[in-house]
């Protein structure tokens, strides 16, 4: 076996491993499955962007195949073995693999940090789209009502994958502008010609920004979810906490115009 397969397995064990580990933890769970994680999604997109898709589809089939382990007693609610079967492929298999077409933008857009998050958000989609339909069809009638399966499905699966996919989609882009996967050994993304220090102060000004979004998508979507069905109630706006959404919108662009300002000033002494 050469170096650079045993690299590949050795940097997809470790994605992987990290994926299921932040899969674990969960900012918020919803009561009859669905959950909130801490940008679980983004290893396995780092994969593809780092491999392609083809590889990046084999890792996705594996932790999906991981997540159904976590998941197993999910299937003690089937109805029947095609309902058994409808879970597995929906909610796990499909799911969970195509995070792996993570990179289809990438050779269309040359920023990496604008096709990073188009493709975060084209696989968040599709992940979505699949737990819509296991929703209102497999699930119709156990855990979501059935009547009206699809709207509720909709709605149910939405307050958890919404802020889901921002969170991933804004790690994936700050990834992917800090550090660069399509060489050989990952480096970083910022020219040679670039300081460590600006590296990391430009790094932190996109970070600033991006953490103000997700801390807003979480202070915003979590309290609109309905305690007794799991939908998403905008009926329950008024138990938003706009101000903690106004601080963290302020602090996040303050910070990010700080951070690029220092980043600038020590790009001007380097020069």
């Amino acid at each position: 076996m050469n170096k650079k397969r045993v690299l590949k397995l050795t940097e997809t064990a470790l994605m992987l491993a990290l994926a299921t580990v932040l899969s674990l933890v969960k900012i918020f769970e919803l009561p009859y499955g669905g959950s909130i994680t801490a940008f679980s999604m983004v290893p396995i997109m780092i994969v593809a962007f780092r491999y392609g898709t083809k590889w990046g589809m084999i890792s996705g089939f594996v932790y999906s195949v991981i997540q159904l382990l976590f998941g197993i007693s999910n299937l003690s609610y089937a109805t029947s073995a095609g309902a058994a079967v409808a879970i597995v492929l929906l909610d796990y298999i499909f799911a969970f693999s195509f995070i792996g077409l993570a990179d289809i933008f990438s050779k269309q857009i040359k920023d990496k940090g604008i096709s990073a998050a188009l493709g975060a958000t084209f696989v968040c989609c599709i992940r979505y789209f699949f737990h819509v339909i296991s929703g209102c069809t497999v699930w119709a009638g156990i855990s979501i009502p059935t009547g009206a399966a699809l709207v509720y499905s909709l709605s149910y699966n939405a307050t958890y994958m919404i802020p889901e996919a921002i969170i991933n989609i804004a790690m994936a882009f700050w990834i992917c502008k800090t550090l660069n996967f399509s060489g050989e050994t990952i480096t970083r993304a910022e020219k040679t010609t670039s300081s460590a220090k600006v590296m990391v102060f430009g790094s932190l000004s996109i970070l600033s920004i991006l953490s103000a979004v997700v801390i807003d998508a979480l202070a915003f979507f979590l309290p609109l979810q309905n305690a007794e069905s799991g939908e998403l109630d905008f009926s329950l706006v008024s138990n938003v906490n706009f101000p903690i959404i106004i601080i963290a919108s302020i602090a996040g662009i303050l910070l990010c115009i700080i951070f690029q300002i220092i980043a600038n000033l020590l790009k001007k002494k380097t020069a």
